[in-house]
């Protein structure tokens, strides 16, 4: 009996804490922690794709955390970017180019990953070219992946069939067929559809790339310094000058296209050619259907070049919620949602695991994609390569489609950049 008394004592003096504990957090007003907000800039070059679905995904998945998404246009992007860093007032999260990473290292505004990602289980399952790609100089692992393309050559198989044409795989052989393309239908003097669309705006140095890199220019040469000016350099670079100057196989408004024209002009049939990747393929396929296809790039006179395209994300050495942060990136670049985020920008997963879960009815723009691998290339990683790309390359080139100054004067001008 006694035993019985004593263990009921100590029941109640046990329940006695327990309820003492909770009125005290009860009198006390304590309340659950607030979420961590993570601040989020990204961008897609078509605006209507959302990513709202992976947001309301990862925040039932970590209720703690929420993320406030803010889609930048990308003609702004990088310098809103870096005008952000300089203030001390960077986003958490944003989606970054391999060529910026020079850059932003230098202004020490990204926070290494590698500590996070060590314990990270998903590693293994993003490509090891990848990695190795988006690594640092300095050894530093700065970018999550997050997607990747490769720059082919799309054509209209309805004029190229009502022509008698074949894609054509040398630069000589482009030439021929976009003169061929280009025609004045309703014969008013003018023509109604060109054989060729070029970037001229912010984001075109991959048409000019594709055409100037393979047939002699060089960033810089292999003991690092210029090969813009070489005599084949200036001579490539003036051969793509002249497909809108002296050929006039793109349109009156090539100095101003952009991505919104480029894919118009495509769909609208007033060009018959342009350079994208498999990002725009079902937009693409959406509106022409079979009269739609895709092949490698031309091969210049000393092999060929086209553009790897990358996303990544980074997180800022600028954010208070890191963890929060990388648990965002490290979500995005996980099989199954990453799967998802391609299904919205029709990129390309950066997962070895979704290897087969393309879209059979875009296999043409996939084995263009694929055909293409061998031979794609990024830009040389320097410090001054995202001004180039994002300011020098748009302006120069633009005076130069105008006629205001010379290709060996765009070229002189490139130099003068990386030398200062």
């Amino acid at each position: 009996m006694k035993r019985i008394l004593s263990v009921l004592c100590l029941l109640a003096m046990v329940l006695g804490t327990a309820l003492a504990e909770g009125q005290g957090d009860e009198k006390s007003g304590a309340k659950p922690a607030a979420p961590q907000t993570v601040k989020f800039w990204y961008h897609f070059d078509n605006p209507e794709t959302a990513i709202n679905p992976l947001i309301a995904k990862f925040e039932m998945e970590n209720p703690g955390i929420k993320i406030v998404a803010e889609r930048v246009d990308w003609g702004s992007y990088y310098q809103k970017l870096v005008t952000a860093i300089a203030a001390g007032t960077p986003p958490d999260v944003s989606q970054v180019k391999l060529w910026w990473q020079p850059q932003l290292v230098e202004m020490d505004a990204l926070e290494p990953l590698d500590p996070y990602l060590a314990k990270w289980a998903g590693k293994g399952d993003v490509f090891d070219n990848v990695w190795k790609l988006t690594k640092h100089s300095d050894g530093k692992q700065y970018y999550m992946p997050l997607q990747m393309v490769i720059l082919y050559m799309y054509y209209r198989t309805d004029m190229f069939k009502e022509l008698g044409l074949q894609p054509p795989k040398t630069r000589d052989e482009f030439l021929d067929v976009a003169k061929k393309l280009t025609r004045d239908l309703n014969k008013d003097g003018e023509p109604d559809v060109y054989g060729f669309g070029i970037r001229g705006a912010k984001g075109g140095h991959d048409w000019w790339g594709t055409f100037a890199l393979s047939s002699g220019a060089r960033f810089f040469d292999a003991n690092g310094k210029s090969g813009l000016t070489t005599p084949k350099a200036i001579a490539a670079n003036e051969w793509f000058i002249d497909l809108y100057r002296k050929h006039k196989v793109s349109p009156p408004t090539t100095p101003t296209d952009g991505f919104k024209e480029i894919i118009a002009n495509m769909k609208s049939g007033k060009t018959a050619m342009t350079i994208h990747h498999i990002g725009s393929a079902k937009e693409m396929d959406d509106a022409l259907g079979e009269k739609i296809s895709a092949c490698p790039v031309p091969v210049g006179t000393e092999g060929s070049w086209t553009s790897f395209g990358d996303e990544e994300n980074a997180v800022f050495k600028a954010s208070k919620v890191k963890d929060a942060a990388f648990k965002w990136v490290a979500f995005l670049a996980t099989a199954e949602n990453n799967a998802i985020w391609q299904k919205a920008s029709g990129q390309v997963s950066i997962n070895v695991s979704n290897g087969d879960k393309s879209d059979p009815k875009l296999a043409r723009f996939m084995k263009a994609t694929v055909d293409s691998m061998p031979f794609a290339g990024v830009l040389p990683a320097h410090q001054k390569i995202a001004e180039f790309v994002d300011a020098v390359w748009p302006t120069v080139t633009g005076q130069t489609l105008l006629g205001q100054i010379t290709p060996e004067e765009m070229m002189r001008a490139f130099e003068k950049h990386f030398q200062n």
